[in-house]
Parts: structure tokens; C-alpha cells; sequence
């Protein structure tokens, strides 16, 4: 029986770079999955007045996965707290879902050393893994809006950083970085030691640090290759994957897996909408298909199909493909199809 992927094709570039990933999945998997497209984002703002219909939702839980694209746009930004905004789908998405542990590989491909703004000596064999807490902390803390005066309330338990802590050291090799703040807030400080007590009793054989964000932020790009796993909360994580997705050349080449205990996960590009591209066939869509190949990997075990999907991004690039966020000029049709004739 075919397995059941729902699309949230999104807005901007999304749908752009959606459909090719289904060809690439359809060439690695032929057969394999049946596919349902839900609007979502801005898009359902427009059709439906919410970023996250009740129906879109439910048909995300009723699914083996869910490959989404990307959200947003200038069109529906706005300060006004009353107002819809596409974000909001996302955070309805992950606290449906459950989805708490977000995966985010970083590694430079040695054919884009030098699309790097950094230089090559220092980004070379970096290989890391951001797994930042995704359900937790300030986003979904209670909020407070007056003319004057704003508040975001921060808030963490114990069983939440428990469980991302394990995440982070099952996928650690040898080391562990957890990121915090500290010396100055009292999330960190719950956040500290509850990931020492879970490193002592149950994972004593990984060695674990602890950084200031503010010190990650700095080593991030001053000796990337120290880092293996990085552990983090939230918004930090946020910000710090973001600045990591730079040591490859281009945001444009980074997907993301969103998962949770159990049910469907979330698998999508890093990168945003980037409506000032959107309709002119300029997008990068090799994100996207890595994204896909995570789906292949953690959703569906199907391993070898996973490192056919990466393996034929690193050949195609190797071979001289570069999308115009790489300097190159190539559509996001030629990116498709050289794809294709690696697969």
C-alpha cells in the first residue's frame, strides 16, 4: 500500500520547488507514495482567513509524513496582534503534531568550499547537527500587547528539555554542545542542569560543554569544525542554524527535519519564501530535495533511497551546477533535471 505524503506547498517560491521534489521522489521511489496538497501559510490566509485550517491539520496527523516548503511574505506582514500571519501555521503545525525535536545538518559540500563567505581552511570537514527545542520557550509563551508596553513570557519544564537533551545525545557520536544564557536567564539555568542529570545518568559516555549563545555564535563561524551536536532551546536555535546554514554557501541548501514521538514529521527547507523571486524560475531547490531526503531517512527508514537523493545533489554540483544564490545562472528546471541524471 502506498504511503501517504501530504504537500504544503506554501507561498512564494514554494510551490516552485515543491513539484520537483515529488519528481525526485517519484525517480528514487517509484510508486511508493500517494501524495495529498493542502494549502497552508499565506496562502490559506487568503483562501481561508487562517495559516492552519482544522481540515489541513487533520490531515497532517492522518499522514506517514509532511514535506512543506516554505511560508511567508511582505504581503501579509503585519504588527497589528489580531491580524493573521503565515508563522502561525508553523507553530500550529509543530504543537499539533507534537513535533518538538528539530534536525538541521550542516555540511558544507566540498564543491561549494568556496561559495562560502567564510574561508575554505576553516569550513573544511565541518559536519554538524543543530537540534534545537522546538515546542517550548518564547514562542509559545503567553503574550501581552499594550500601547506602551510588550511581554513575551519564556518558559520551559523539566520533561521538555529532557526529552530534546536525549534527542541531542542519540545523535551524537562523541560530543554534545548545549547552548544557553546562563548567567542571565533562569530557563538557562533550568536548562543547564537538567541536561547535566540527563547526560550523567543516561549518556555518560558522550562528552558534553556548555556555551553562551552568544560564545556559539562567535565559534560558529571561528571554528565550526569544533562542533558535532549542538543542543539548544528554541529561538536560540532559531538564530544559530541560520547563521550555520551560511557556512554552506547559501541558505538555499539546508533542509530541516521536525519530529516528534511517534507520529508524522515535518521535513523543509530551511530557507524561507523569497518572494522577490518568486515566478522567475531563479529558485534553488536542491534544500528542498535534501528535505525530502530526510522524509526518506526518518520517516520511512528507506536509508539507501536517502543517500541516492544526497548523493545525486553532491554529483550535480560537483559537476559544475550552481543556482544564482550559488553565482551560477542555472533555472530551477536545469537544478531538477541535472539532479535527475544522477539519480
Amino acid at each position: 500500500m502506498a504511503r501517504k505524503v501530504v504537500l504544503l506547498p506554501g507561498d512564494g517560491i514554494g510551490p516552485e520547488i515543491l513539484a520537483p521534489a515529488v519528481q525526485v521522489l517519484d525517480a528514487v521511489c517509484p510508486g511508493e507514495f500517494e501524495y495529498e496538497e493542502h494549502v497552508f501559510g499565506g496562502a490559506s490566509i487568503d483562501a481561508h482567513g487562517v495559516a492552519l485550517t482544522d481540515e489541513t491539520l487533520a490531515a497532517c496527523r492522518g499522514a506517514d509524513a509532511v514535506l512543506l516548503a516554505a511560508v511567508g511574505g511582505p504581503k501579509w506582514d503585519t504588527t497589528d496582534p489580531g491580524k493573521p500571519r503565515p508563522e502561525q501555521g508553523l507553530l500550529g503545525l509543530r504543537k499539533g503534531l507534537g513535533l518538538f525535536a528539530n534536525l538541521r545538518p550542516v555540511k558544507p559540500l566540498p564543491a561549494l568550499y568556496d561559495a562560502s563567505p567564510l574561508k575554505r581552511e576553516l569550513i573544511e570537514r565541518t559536519d554538524l547537527l543543530v537540534v534545537r527545542e522546538l515546542t517550548g520557550g518564547i514562542y509559545f509563551g503567553r503574550k501581552t500587547r499594550t500601547a506602551d508596553e510588550a511581554s513575551d513570557n519564556c518558559l520551559y519544564t523539566r520533561a521538555e528539555i529532557e526529552r530534546i537533551a536525549r534527542v541531542a545525545f542519540g545523535a551524537a557520536r562523541s560530543r554534545v554542545t548545549s547552548v544557553d544564557k546562563a548567567n542571565v536567564l533562569e530557563t538557562s539555568r533550568l536548562w543547564r542542569e537538567v541536561v547535566r542529570s540527563v547526560h550523567a545518568a543516561e549518556f555518560p559516555n558522550i562528552e558534553l560543554e556548555h556555551l553562551l549563545v552568544d560564545n556559539a555564535a562567535m565559534r560558529l563561524i571561528a571554528a565550526p569544525r569544533h562542533f558535532e551536536v549542538l543542543l539548544t532551546e528554541n529561538m536560540f536555535g532559531d538564530i544559530l542554524s541560520d547563521e550555520a546554514a551560511m557556512l554552506t554557501g547559501s541558505i538555499g541548501m539546508l533542509p530541516s527535519a521536525s519530529l516528534g514521538e511517534g507520529g508524522p514529521g515535518v521535513f523543509e527547507p530551511v530557507h524561507g519564501s523569497a518572494p522577490d523571486i518568486a515566478g522567475t524560475g531563479a529558485a534553488n531547490p536542491l534544500a528542498m530535495f535534501l528535505s525530502a531526503g530526510l522524509m526518506l531517512r526518518h520517516a520511512f527508514g528507506l536509508e539507501a533511497q536517502a543517500a541516492a537523493v544526497e548523493s545525486a545533489v553532491d554529483k550535480a554540483l560537483a559537476a559544475g551546477l550552481r543556482t544564482p544564490d550559488l553565482g551560477g545562472r542555472a533555472s530551477t528546471a536545469e537544478a531538477t533535471q541535472a539532479v535527475l541524471s544522477h539519480l
